[in-house]
């Protein structure tokens, strides 16, 4: 016995983890662990849960701190390095562009390698496809097509051949699904779209998709544009990805989970998210805003304020922005804290930023949605449990990955043989700092986040020169 001990007591010794981090409230919204415990970190993984003291090459003390799984943001425009450390600073380990996806997927995943600071991954794009396939001009850097005949002008069948090559292309390239804007290509028909699908689901990806309008006006409310996609899933097979159904949803967001609700309890694969604030942000020279769109959206020029001045528009100033090619974003007051509020506590809805700061300009999104969610609907308003918020930013977007990639299996959960993409916090003061004044300005309270079992985060502060972000790719 005596021998025995002496030798696991040298193993341990011999063995040290990488990193341990000790003393912290462990919670795993898959299990549901919610215990004080030490995670020991080796090799990018977790390898260790344990009550027992554990040894590692480097200890954190994490007393009076949570310690869970990295948020997930499956909807984040913004894919440089600004974005990343602000990111990283709200506790966000893997940030992907799913909902538009990018015009050249193996470009986009070649230009990071080895240079992020978290996780990255992307859809191919339908919007970029079609522009592209009909000859329309691609502006670098912009996060949407602008409005032309190549999103506007219906496609016959026959032309559908060269969008869905450029979508192939895309998915054997690594996309993780098919990313569509419907709102931004109004000249999609149905049929365009159950192809789309159809496609998606011979290649076993979801659709991430914006839905073609919003508002309560029929034709093109809502409710009629969530039951299109929840149509083309089901007679296509395809897996449904519904992005903020807060903003495309508006007063009839209720309504709109209900068919959710509808599609799932009758054995369709429909999920979708919400971000927690009541302005919207996108290009002002896009489709959303081609004729009509007062009506559509149901907001006026006045509801619209330009991200690069602060400036409200006026007829003339929309006009002018409206026609430029270079894109300018303006944020689109549409919504109430009451609705919002209410679509984040929703069980299905997980939580998912939209968010792009470029130069210092954009949307508090961009900077403070996760801390947002801990601070207001956690902390004060307590209409989320802690564990409940963890699940709708870590494991239910793993979770909807899982359908594209075996690599979201390991994401999302603080268990033993998980990739340690952790965030150590403080509940207690843990809070977004980012507002519509000032959109760059980077959460407070998350003490440490690891990628992959490296600090991108200590003490609150960006650990300089660490790339331990890594491609998720289709698998």
């Amino acid at each position: 016995m005596l021998v025995t001990a002496t030798f696991a007591l040298l193993a341990s010794f011999q063995a040290p983890y990488d990193l341990v981090i000790q003393g912290g409230r462990v919670m795993d919204p898959e299990t549901g662990l919610d215990a004080v415990m030490n995670v020991g970190i080796r090799g990018g993984s977790i390898v260790r849960l344990s009550t027992e003291r554990l040894r590692g090459a480097r200890t954190i003390d994490a007393r009076g701190l949570i310690v869970a799984p990295g948020f997930i943001d499956l909807h984040s425009h913004g894919q440089d390095a600004e974005n990343y450390r602000l990111k990283a600073l709200d506790g966000v380990t893997t940030a992907l562009e799913m909902e538009i996806g990018v015009p050249d997927v193996a470009s986009f995943l070649a230009e990071r390698r080895g240079r992020a600071l978290i996780h990255f991954g992307a859809t191919a794009s339908h919007p970029f496809a079609r522009v592209k396939a009909l000859g329309g001009a691609i502006v670098p850097g912009a996060i949407v097509p602008a409005s032309s005949p190549a999103t506007q002008k219906p496609v016959a069948a026959e032309q559908l051949a060269p969008i869905k090559d450029l979508l192939r292309k895309g998915l054997e390239a690594g996309a993780l699904g098919i990313g569509m804007g419907i709102a931004y290509t109004p000249g999609a028909t149905r049929f365009e779209v159950i192809e789309m699908f159809r496609l998606a689901a011979q290649h076993r990806v979801p659709v991430f998709t914006h839905v073609r309008s919003s508002g309560g006006n029929e034709p093109g409310s809502s409710i009629e544009s969530v039951g299109e996609v929840i149509a083309a899933s089901a007679v296509s097979g395809a897996s449904l990805h519904i992005v903020h159904i807060n903003s495309s949803g508006l007063k009839d967001a209720p309504e709109c989970l209900r068919l959710v609700e509808g599609a799932r309890a009758r054995g369709l694969d429909v999920t979708t998210e919400a971000y927690p604030y009541i302005a919207g942000m996108t290009a002002v020279n896009s489709a959303i805003f081609d004729p009509g769109w007062q009506d559509r959206i149901g907001v006026s020029y006045q509801d619209l304020q330009l991200v690069e001045t602060g400036e409200r528009l006026t007829k003339d100033r929309f006009e002018q922005l409206h026609g430029m090619t270079e894109p300018k974003l303006v944020l689109i007051f549409q919504n109430t804290d009451e609705m919002v509020d209410s679509v984040i506590a929703h069980p299905l809805v997980m939580i998912a930023s939209d968010g792009h700061i470029q130069n210092g300009k954009g949307h508090p999104r961009g900077a403070g949605t996760y801390a947002r969610i801990l601070s207001r609907h956690v902390r004060s308003q307590q209409r989320l449990t802690m564990m409940d918020a963890l699940r709708k930013m870590s494991l239910m977007p793993a979770q909807r990955l899982e359908r594209a990639t075996a690599a979201a299996r390991k994401k999302g959960r603080l268990q033993e043989g998980a990739d340690a993409d952790i965030v150590v916090f403080d509940p207690r003061s843990v809070t977004d700092r980012a507002t519509y004044e000032s959109p760059a300005q980077p959460s407070s309270g998350f003490k440490y986040v690891l990628v992959s079992g490296t600090p991108v985060v200590e003490e609150g502060k960006i650990v300089e020169n660490v790339t331990p972000g890594r491609a998720l790719v289709r698998e």
